[in-house]
């Protein structure tokens, strides 16, 4: 069966979209194209525009596109690499929170939302790409550390390493789901053989929140009461000021040993 697209498209543009194709990670910009085909940015646009008017390739947002699939009667497309398309929409950035903690097996939970730290200007913190669904946090540029390398084809992609997956989680447990699966995540750390509590203390700092200090004594605490050097190293460095364990819960009982504010449900040593 002749394919829709194969009727439409010249010699010239199937052997420009061809070289494309063979070159990218399924995900282009107008810049690549350019590269690739030796023509410059202006002429790559136009280029880029025309296969999406005639459903070659689909534009995912100004400058970015994915090719469109050969079977595809009607357009759609499936991002078969979400952490790619992330790469390119939201660079500099890393995959981090709730997506890194079940990359990095510290959680049997599954999301249906990429978790997103980005230095770029986002208007929305959430955002649905061509099916994918990405929760975003800003951060600046220099905060980006404590990630790893992970190949995705031709692209790599950051991704959080578990110690600062811990911290990010801490530091805001909006990014881990919540409270609840912030402490199964720690508590899964905590019990691995590739703890690092050197790392975790580094990094707490670097990132400069008290908070986070707060809400790791207290959880470790509750649960691993013999971490008595690190709990005396994180009374020794919270903020001051009471926070709240969860911003989205309601938190009515005072920890008065970890300034913290805790639903009435929590465990609260005293001073």
């Amino acid at each position: 069966m002749t394919n829709r697209i194969a009727l439409g498209i010249g010699k010239l543009n199937r052997n420009r979209l061809s070289q494309v194709l063979r070159k990218s990670s399924g995900i282009f910009d107008v810049k690549e194209v350019a590269c690739w085909l030796g023509i410059t940015s202006v002429e790559a646009s136009k280029i880029l525009s025309y296969w999406s008017k005639n459903g070659w390739v689909k534009r995912l947002k100004r400058g970015l596109y994915i090719p469109v699939p050969l079977e595809s009667s009607n357009g759609d497309i499936a991002v078969e690499e979400p952490w790619v398309l992330a790469e390119k929409l939201f660079r500099p950035c890393y995959i981090g929170g709730w997506s890194a903690s079940e990359y990095l097996d510290l959680t049997e939970q599954i999301y249906g939302t990429v978790m997103i730290f980005t230095a770029s200007n986002i208007k929305q913190k959430e955002v649905n790409i061509a099916g994918v669904k990405f929760y975003c946090k800003r951060v600046s540029a220099d905060k980006i550390w404590g990630t790893k390398t992970e190949w995705r084809g031709k692209i790599k992609v950051l991704i959080s390493d578990k110690e600062r997956t811990i911290v990010d989680m801490l530091s805001d447990p909006k990014v881990g789901g919540g409270i609840r699966p912030v402490l199964d995540v720690l508590t899964e750390y905590w019990e691995s053989e590739d703890r690092n509590i050197d790392k975790i203390k580094e990094y707490a700092r670097k990132l400069e929140n008290g908070v986070i200090f707060k809400r790791l004594g207290f959880l470790l605490e509750m649960n691993f009461p013999k971490e008595i050097e690190l709990l005396e190293y994180c009374k020794q460095n919270i903020s001051k000021g009471n926070s709240k364990l969860d911003s989205s819960l309601y938190c009515n009982k005072l920890s008065s040993k970890w300034n913290l504010w805790v639903p009435e449900n929590w465990k609260v040593e005293k001073k």
